[in-house]
């Protein structure tokens, strides 16, 4: 099953399949259900015509929206390699406690072909393709989108303390197009490339697997979890494994394409 949101006339609007559901359905409400009922609850809702309207992110505004960090040996290199705090993020790779981070809520996040932005304050910039885990209120992994969490690379290698504010502000968190339902064993192995361009031609692509995480996914939304609740679901990015070279940066009119399984999330950078 594909769940998907428009912009319609009359607001947004949440769709199954192509087909618009009832306008009063939210998807904060469907992520009350344990994993086993959701099918069925949505297969017993009524439909009607084929979904129309440019696609919104697939969230609502109150959706809180966290990520992990350094869950893939090549970030964790990565980051060792930019920052001034080398062996804090070695440390984050090996230890018992995965690094989590709050990055939007629901009316922050930008969906497919929407744009991004980067930072005025900053010189580097890149996309972080990750996968997206939609997680109800029990807890359970019930699907998943794909995720762009955009970020500001010298700002956090200055300080690590300013993560924060390289990974936080206006078109720094994408998803999209859609969310595909499916349990986690459905995603263990997934790929994730990623293509962008500019003025046409490609300038970076790069390719890895969720197989190469270095934790389970269910081990990251326990942690997540832990000691917070989120009674109508929550989205957890969980990482990256695929960085640019030091010498690359996002620009304005850049063209950034995301596939993860079956979806492809694609945003322009747009100004600053």
């Amino acid at each position: 099953m594909y769940l998907t949101r428009h912009q319609t006339t009359n607001g947004p609007r949440w769709a199954l399949d192509g087909l618009f559901l009832p306008a009063r359905f939210d998807l904060g409400l469907l992520l009350q259900l344990p994993r086993q009922a959701l099918g069925g609850f949505l297969g017993a809702i009524p439909r009607s015509e084929p979904a129309n309207g440019s696609l919104l992110a697939p969230v609502e505004p109150t959706h809180e929206i966290w990520a992990a960090g350094v869950t893939y040996l090549r970030s964790r290199e990565a980051r060792e390699a930019e920052s001034t705090v080398k062996d804090v993020y070695a440390r984050v790779y090996e230890a018992a406690r995965p690094e989590i981070f709050f990055k939007a809520v629901g009316g922050r996040v930008v969906g497919h072909q929407m744009p991004i932005r980067i930072r005025r304050d900053s010189r580097w910039n890149v996309p972080e393709p990750e996968l997206t885990l939609v997680v109800n209120a029990g807890g359970e992994i019930v699907g998943y989108c794909v995720g762009n969490d955009v970020s500001s690379r010298d700002i956090e290698g200055e300080n690590p303390l300013y993560l924060p504010q390289a990974k936080v502000y206006e078109g720094s968190c994408a998803l999209g197009p859609g969310i595909v339902l499916a349990p986690a064993d459905d995603l263990r192995d997934l790929s994730i490339q990623i293509v962008m361009t500019r003025e046409g031609r490609p300038v970076f692509e790069g390719a890895i697997r969720t197989s190469q995480l270095k934790r389970p996914l269910e081990e990251l939304v326990s942690t997540l979890r832990m000691e917070l609740d989120f009674p109508q679901g929550v989205f957890l990015l969980t990482g990256t494994g695929i960085v640019p070279p030091h010498d690359f940066s996002m620009q304005r009119g850049d063209t950034v394409r995301i596939t993860i399984g079956q979806l492809t999330l694609e945003n322009q950078v747009g100004p600053r």
